[in-house]
């Protein structure tokens, strides 16, 4: 049995350069020391921001400044602790970073809460009177949004001063997963296998052999169940806290409190849920009746539900070939974003050794200031490349901002981060399909591409299923335990999956796999970023690519426009529940010329 390796044992090539941040340890903690030093930059004006327009902007750009410098610390931080999760130095670093952030933000609260304070018609004027302030026109515009849910001066200082408390739910989640949980080996094939949660989510559950994938689920079941008290009190906790700062702000329930910060309808989230959940069942059902059919299964297990349908056929790809294959498929977006991607790989952007302690997923970090960074686990499948293509989506996004926006209006709204994402593996799906003849291999990447829209409007989409029906029922004064989080889960699959797929107590854990319940109501946002995605597909598939040029020019606007707007821009109106409708009704369309093809 091959265990994995431990973090000292990874080649180099392999990982991420962090010294592009700080060249060492000691760097960073002196770039600690040095931001609570620089608080004065900010708090000097503590007092006078209603002196006039200058003092605004004044105080407005230093925070800008040192906001920036924290989360480039802060990020620093939390990457190596991505690497190893286990290891008590960087946990404790971690937790160093996070004290310092939480007092640095307190310290600048005062900014906030004067400006809300100034005399009606204040800011405008000042906003008249010093064009310079227009950089933080929509930074000024989403703070006004506030004022009827602000608290007292202080209030709101000791709240910021709690932050490191406030986020605690989802550090304890991270700290028990990478640190504590332990899967046992299996034996599947007269041949023991190790098991973790990289190993399960990367290898095991696409595995073609149903005995590795059910073996494998069941080891990794086992070592879920111990936890699922913890987690379901950590879930809780996350929960309670929305509940009594909604509460406290006056909103009228922790969804609408949550849904303030994404700038969209509360209709669009509602229809979102409900239009997906009804409308894509019965097409997922088909695709799951299929899968039964071609595997030769007796029933579906819910651990069956992304098992290959060609067993037999795994193209392979190495992370080289997948990264000339990724440049190609992103070429229609234009010289400068080709370029702007490549260097990831000349760089050492990515990190993709699949040590021990090494945080489970993939995901992108984008400190202002530097170049992003990818955690992935590379495994030499063509899956792989999709997954790798969709970060490259999220450094790609927020570096195309960063060269155009300042700090405080790089990051749009939660609804439209995903967006530029998966636009990345739509694109990579069709430069395949394009350059490729054979009929196995097309009608792999068509599984590939369902297993995209599997991911997002169903796997994620169910998780914000699951976020609704638990706040609800927690504000009807109802106790979040690990009883109610299995029920309502198993409820969410039985009702989504019918018939077709055989929903056990296993698969009633599975919400204790996804971090995104501590990211307020995130999982809904990749079904967002899905439907934006497929509509200007088909419109680059009827009126050619000349619509990537205004896509590019909507990354290069960052956070100065609301996500419905950004959308807007290349012709996607998601105000309408058209485009949510056709965003279906394609999944159907795939899932017909699958069936056709066995």
């Amino acid at each position: 049995m091959n265990k994995p390796m431990s973090r000292a044992e990874v080649a180099p090539e392999q990982t991420w350069n962090l010294d592009d941040l700080f060249v060492n340890r000691a760097a960073w903690l002196a770039e600690l020391a040095e931001i609570e030093k620089a608080l004065e930059t900010v708090t000097a004006y503590q007092g006078r921001l209603g002196e006039g327009s200058g003092k605004l902007l004044a105080c407005l750009d230093a925070r800008d400044t040192l906001m920036a410098r924290m989360q480039k610390a802060s990020i620093f931080a939390s990457l190596r602790n991505a690497e190893d999760g286990g290891d008590p130095a960087r946990q404790s670093d971690l937790a160093y970073a996070a004290g310092v952030s939480a007092r640095v933000e307190a310290a600048m609260k005062f900014v906030d809460t004067e400006i809300l304070a100034l005399p009606a018609g204040t800011v405008q004027r000042f906003l008249a009177e010093q064009p310079a302030l227009a950089v933080h026109r929509t930074d000024l515009d989403d703070l006004a949004s506030l004022k009827p849910h602000m608290l007292s001066a202080e209030t709101e200082r000791v709240l910021a001063s709690l932050g490191e408390v406030l986020e605690a739910p989802f550090m304890i989640f991270q700290r028990g997963k990478a640190s504590d949980m332990q899967f046992a080996p299996f034996t599947a094939g007269g041949r023991e296998q190790p098991n973790s949660f990289n190993l399960y989510e990367w290898t095991y559950e696409g595995a073609a052999s149903a005995e590795v994938r059910r073996a494998a689920w069941g080891s990794f079941c086992k070592g879920l169940a111990p936890y699922q008290n913890t987690f379901a009190a950590t879930f809780a906790t996350e929960v309670t806290k929305n509940i009594v700062m909604a509460k406290a702000r006056g909103y009228s329930s922790a969804e609408h409190f949550l849904l303030h910060q994404h700038k969209v309808p509360f209709e669009l989230y509602t229809n979102i849920l409900d239009t997906i959940q009804a409308e894509l069942a019965p097409h997922m059902r088909r695709y799951a009746r299929l899968r039964q059919r071609v595997l030769g299964l007796d029933q579906l297990l819910y651990c069956d539900v992304k098992a290959p349908l060609d067993p037999d056929y795994a193209p392979h790809i190495t992370f080289e070939s997948a990264g000339d294959l990724i440049l190609q498929a992103v070429a229609p977006m234009g010289a400068e974003y080709v370029e702007l991607l490549r260097t990831a790989f000349q760089q050492r952007w990515i990190d993709r050794a699949g040590n021990s302690g090494k945080s489970s997923g993939a995901f992108c970090a984008s400190p202002y200031g530097a170049h992003p960074f990818i955690l992935m686990t590379w495994t030499d499948s063509m899956r792989d490349a999709f997954i790798l293509a969709h970060e490259l989506g999220h450094a790609g996004h927020f570096l195309t901002a960063q060269r155009h926006q300042r700090y405080v209006n790089t990051r749009p709204a939660m609804p439209f981060v995903e967006a530029p994402s998966i636009m990345n593996e739509v694109l990579l799906a069709r430069r395949i399909l394009e350059g490729e003849a054979d009929a196995r291999m097309r009608r792999w990447v068509l599984m590939q591409v369902l297993g995209t829209y599997h991911h997002n409007f169903v796997t994620h989409l169910l998780e914000a299923e699951l976020q609704r029906q638990v706040y609800a029922h927690a504000e009807a004064g109802q106790a979040v335990t690990a009883a109610l989080l299995n029920e309502r889960k198993a409820a969410i699959l039985k009702a989504f999956w019918g018939d077709t797929v055989s929903i056990d107590e296993d698969a009633a854990m599975t919400w204790m796999r996804q971090p995104h319940y501590y990211f307020g109501l995130y999982p809904y946002t990749y079904s967002v970023g899905l439907v934006a995605a497929t509509a200007l597909a088909e419109r680059a598939r009827a009126e050619g690519d000349g619509v990537f040029a205004g896509w590019l020019g909507v990354l290069r606007a960052g956070g100065t426009l609301e996500p419905l707007g950004l959308m807007q821009q290349v012709g996607i109106d998601l105000s309408s529940p058209i485009p949510v409708r056709d965003a279906v009704a394609y999944v159907g369309r795939m899932i017909e010329e699958l069936e056709a093809s066995f």
